[in-house]
């Protein structure tokens, strides 16, 4: 089973979101603003911070809104690395036990992170394919479902993730995210602060995994 791990930092009212959300809600949460989309310090047009491999960005200097950036590079060929985010086997190697893709414009990825459970059930998280250019890009929107803040269900139509997939030399790949829609206030700055350490590690073990 694929377990996330919960890293507390100190963040501003974020008490409040939490109690409004049971453990296996915060879970969900977490891969929500994965597919979505890096420690944040409030006053800051742009900030980064890097996790040995993973590099995380919340660039506001273009933009009223924040861009969300995560970016890596990994020893492994480049279909090896677009098959771990667009097949099933693959996506169940590193993100969630268990999964079903439909790879096409108008297709989905659906993932359960209950390894007791089913995709299809309540726990079941679908991420639309809005479109994709094979080993190239892939762009992407989740369904937020009814356990979530309020905000973020009146936003959820402006959330999309765009992956960018680019072939280096001596056998490297890039994987370049861009998360885009998120406003530029308080309430998504916690909600950042809060769960994007726990998205580099997943992006740490998905690097390890390629790298074996």
């Amino acid at each position: 089973m694929f377990i996330f791990s919960i890293i507390e930092l100190p963040v501003h009212n974020f008490d409040k979101v939490k109690q409004k959300l049971n453990l296996t809600d915060m879970k969900i949460l977490i891969v929500i603003l994965f597919v979505f989309m890096s420690t944040i310090s409030l006053g800051q047009e742009k900030m980064e911070i890097e996790s040995k491999r993973v590099i995380s960005k919340i660039d506001s200097t273009r933009s009223p809104e924040l861009v969300l950036i995560q970016e890596f590079k990994v020893k492994s060929p480049i279909d090896t690395v677009w098959n771990a985010y667009t097949t099933k086997k693959g996506y169940e190697s590193w993100a969630a036990p268990l999964a079903e893709i439909e790879l096409k414009v108008g297709g989905f990825i659906k993932s359960n992170y209950n390894s007791q459970g089913k995709i299809g059930d309540s726990t079941t998280i679908v991420t639309h394919i809005i479109n994709y250019v094979p080993k190239t890009l892939i762009t992407l929107q989740a369904e937020i479902t009814d356990n979530f803040p309020e905000f973020m269900k009146k936003e959820a139509k402006d959330f999309y993730n765009i992956i960018y997939f680019n072939k280096l030399e001596n056998g490297y790949t890039s994987v370049r995210s861009f998360g885009i829609g998120y406003k530029n206030n308080p309430k998504y700055l916690s909600l950042m602060n809060y769960f994007i350490p726990a998205n580099e590690k997943i992006l740490l073990n998905l690097i390890t995994l390629l790298e074996k």
